[in-house]
């Protein structure tokens, strides 16, 4: 490569594209540091968006990038792109490089989130900082808006939108979502730019230049109405009236974060607007975003870490009054920075529950709405299958901040301990993310089977976390405080709480608490789920009853995975001893149908401990005693009896047989009932199978079709007949069904049943490989007598015709005993 000196941006830019198509990464990643060591910010201005892309891909997909969804730790270049996109290594730098220079990058409008795109084209500016102050006005009107981004949002925009951008990728790649390069690069980033001890380094480039101001603050809107606050300000209004701030010191250490943030925030979970996801409960609207398994890990990636840095700031630190001494990065734990001071004027200042405010302030400002429609999206329309458990798992993470307090604390200690009283204003800030939630999760719940162990496992996670000492009792006190009558909050409505800087005192005195409590109960409700929402209390009759009816699907699906345990350890031990003899069966996934193939031997006393133990936290979430679970369990038990396995699923009889009941289809899901599956179509059309020569059965096949066709009034005639003739016709003339107990086995249709009672003379028999190596040997065992072919067939007839006598007169009482 030319000496910098002698080198056009234009040149290099060219020499770039090639080298990326004919020299090794390796050598490609060193010249890359070499050219953003060399050059200065004016030419590497032109190679910076290319180069973006050619790492993580194109917005719209045609660029592939480094595809570092499948770039595992033991691949050669995972080391080397780790380095490169260190948040101090080359590529890092070269941001700061520009970000120096003020240069901006444009992102079109177009590929923005739905609700974000949707917003800026009916002239309204999206509530998030993220984008005031960068909308780009072309002449060819709002179809082509585009955002100006400065380096460091342009990087992290499009390296949060690789995740969700649609690609076609290589076949026979696969993802492993936990040890990826994408996965560790976004955890590396949360620690970074969101460290839970210490602050973030500053950039090495950082000059008055390069310093970004906050966003402006937004025009005054319009007073809320109720509790839900909702603004209207018009796109234009905030073009056009936003004066020019000038940039705050200690705003400058944590805009970075601050960015970070709300680009992770905007480009993974802003995918449903609360319209959205009430118009996508109607079958005709199709999805316009369907997140993956991978998106939903790295969304609870980012929950949890939100969770650890918000918890990060000490009591200690919480409790001391503001001053020069504190971090601009703690001012961003306690209030999401230093213009967020009035948004949280309602909060309480008062030293012991302010600790607790903490997290709730930096995650209601940036996450708690959008998260929980896209959870609410999720619970509603992710599969019924087990890759369900990314999302379950996400929840969970939410909904328990009190894991990441950096506290070290034994795990079983901390269950039996419970919930700290301190987190009772987290919960009820997000009553709807227990509540709501768990009814879907119920929803879910009742129509998967749970003998299957990794289903069993989410009803035992979810359980369990409910479980927890004093977490019932703070949700519940949270639907308390919603149901208290309106007329106590409106001459709270309009209230601030006046903080030190606004003239206030930490120890100012306050109004009844548990008006403020309704007040911010009420507030979030309808906040998220809008003023017309029909609450349903978790701990009201009506789930209650759901909950009842779920106990009983676990109480069945324990017996059911205990029977299967029981009949796979039983036909194991016979294998024991028949496998001295090779008789033993080669596979046991298949000796009993009222399982999946991985629900034997361990797995099955996993599904039964897990549900055995998600009882016992069902009936501790919702106060149910030994007697009222025995009751449940009688009623579950006298709807059956031991032979239960082998009685036919609850059915209605129909027009063409029998017809699924709800609880039929319910009984089959969790194995309890089940039909025993049989071919019931004509006998003699049944694929042919590895045991029979394909010849000989469809030549059989004709012979007896026309013998049937021919003689079958006659046969139906002697086998109609009552006395010994008519017996032994039916014998060999009459098909299986006739001769079996009555039982049907399976759904048939009346025409099906009756076409296949007809008697009929069946050949098919001979065709089978068995019967062909017994007549050999029957006719090997004449020759040995010298008998010749046409004796030894007369001698195979007459043994035929006897055993068929001889079943004929003694068959009923052989039977009987």
């Amino acid at each position: 490569m030319a000496a910098p000196a002698l080198q056009q941006p234009s040149f290099l830019l060219a020499n770039l594209k090639v080298d990326s198509t004919t020299k090794p990464f390796l050598q490609r990643c060193q010249e890359l540091v070499k050219v953003i060591d060399d050059y200065p910010a004016k030419e590497l201005h032109l190679i910076f968006p290319w180069l973006v892309e050619s790492v993580f891909g194109s917005l719209d997909g045609v660029i592939m990038g480094w595809n570092l969804q499948f770039l595992q730790a033991r691949s050669n270049e995972y080391n080397i792109v780790m380095d490169f996109l260190d948040p101090s290594g080359p590529m890092m730098k070269l941001v700061y490089k520009l970000q120096a220079e003020e240069y901006k990058y444009e992102i079109p409008v177009s590929f923005l989130p739905g609700p974000v795109k949707a917003s800026i084209q009916e002239g309204v500016l999206p509530d998030c900082p993220l984008f005031h102050n960068k909308l780009q006005f072309p002449l060819s009107g709002l179809q082509t808006l585009s955002l100006a981004l400065n380096p460091f949002e342009y990087y992290m925009f499009i390296f949060a939108s690789s995740l969700i951008t649609p690609k076609n990728y290589p076949l026979g790649q696969h993802v492993s979502s936990l040890d990826n390069a994408y996965f560790v690069l976004v955890d590396t980033y949360l620690k970074y730019f969101l460290p839970t001890e210490g602050s973030v380094p500053p950039s090495p480039f950082a000059d008055n230049r390069g310093s970004v101001s906050p966003p402006a603050p937004r025009a005054p809107s319009v007073p809320f109405a109720g509790y839900g606050i909702h603004s209207t300000s018009l796109l234009k209004r905030h073009i056009s009236h936003q004066p020019s701030v000038t940039a705050d010191p200690a705003a400058q250490e944590i805009w970075r974060s601050e960015a970070l943030l709300q680009v992770f925030v905007e480009i993974w979970l802003h995918h449903y607007s609360l319209e959205m996801y009430q118009k996508l409960q109607s079958p005709q609207v199709k999805e316009t975003f369907t997140p993956t398994e991978e998106h939903v890990l790295v969304v609870r990636l980012l929950v949890k870490h939100l969770h650890a840095f918000s918890c990060s700031l000490k009591p200690e630190q919480v409790c001391s009054s503001p001053s020069a001494h504190s971090s601009p990065l703690e001012e961003f734990k306690r209030h999401q920075g230093p213009r967020s001071l009035q948004e949280i004027s309602r909060s309480s200042f008062v030293c012991n529950s302010l600790w607790t405010c903490l997290c709730r302030v930096v995650v209601q400002r940036f996450v708690q709405q959008k998260l929980y429609v896209f959870l609410q999206h999720c619970f509603s329309h992710w599969p019924l299958d087990a890759s369900f458990r990314a999302v379950l798992e996400t929840w969970l993470s939410y909904i328990q901040p009190w894991r990441y307090t950096g506290e070290n604390t034994n795990p079983q200690t901390d269950q039996n301990k419970g919930v700290p009283e301190k987190w009772g204003l987290f919960v009820q800030e997000n009553l709807l993310m227990y509540t709501k939630l768990f009814q879907g999760f119920l929803n879910r719940v009742v129509r998967i089977d749970l003998v299957n162990v990794k289903n069993a496992l989410m009803v035992f996670r979810v359980a369990k976390v409910f479980a927890q000492p004093n977490l019932s009792e703070m949700i519940q006190k949270g639907e308390q405080l919603f149901l208290e009558p309106e007329h106590v909050l409106h001459h709270r409505q309009h209230r601030v709480f006046l903080t030190p800087s606004h003239g206030g005192s930490f120890l100012s005195a306050r109004q009844s608490v548990v008006t403020d409590g309704v007040f911010r109960v009420k507030s979030h409700v309808y906040g998220l789920e809008g003023q017309d929402c029909q609450y349903k209390q978790m701990f009201g009759t009506e789930l209650r009853g759901v909950v009842l009816k779920l106990i009983q699907i676990i109480a069945q699906a324990r017996q059911t995975a205990k029977r299967i345990s029981d009949h796979s350890a039983e036909v194991a031990a016979n294998n024991s001893f028949m496998s001295w003899f090779g008789m033993g069966s080669p596979d046991l996934n298949y000796t009993f149908n009222g399982g999946e193939v991985d629900d034997t031997g361990e797995c099955v006393k996993k599904t039964h401990e897990f549900l055995e133990r998600s009882l016992d936290y069902l009936c501790q979430i919702f106060r149910l005693n030994a007697g009222q679970l025995s009751q449940l369990m009688a009623t579950l038990g006298s709807g059956q009896d031991d032979g239960n396995s082998r009685q036919l699923p609850d059915c209605v009889q129909g027009e063409n047989g029998l017809i699924l009941t709800d609880l039929g289809r319910m009984q089959i899901i969790n194995g309890l009932r089940r039909f025993e599956i049989e071919y019931q179509g004509d006998p003699e059309l049944q694929p042919i199978r590895s045991y029979e020569n394909a010849v000989l059965v469809r030549l059989f096949f004709k012979i007896s079709s026309l013998v049937n066709e021919r003689f079958g009034d006659h046969m139906e005639v002697l086998c109609s007949r009552p006395d010994f003739l008519g017996r032994l016709g039916r014998h060999y003339l009459a098909s299986p069904e006739v001769m079996a107990d009555g039982r049907q086995r399976s759904p048939e249709t009346r025409r099906t049943a009756e076409r296949n009672r007809r008697p009929r003379l069946s050949l098919r028999t001979l065709a089978s490989y068995r019967t062909l190596l017994m007549l050999l040997f029957l006719y090997l065992f004449g020759v040995l007598f010298s008998f010749g072919p046409i004796s030894s067939t007369l001698l195979i007839l007459t043994g035929g015709f006897l055993y068929g006598l001889f079943i004929t007169l003694f068959g009923d009482k052989l039977k009987s005993q």
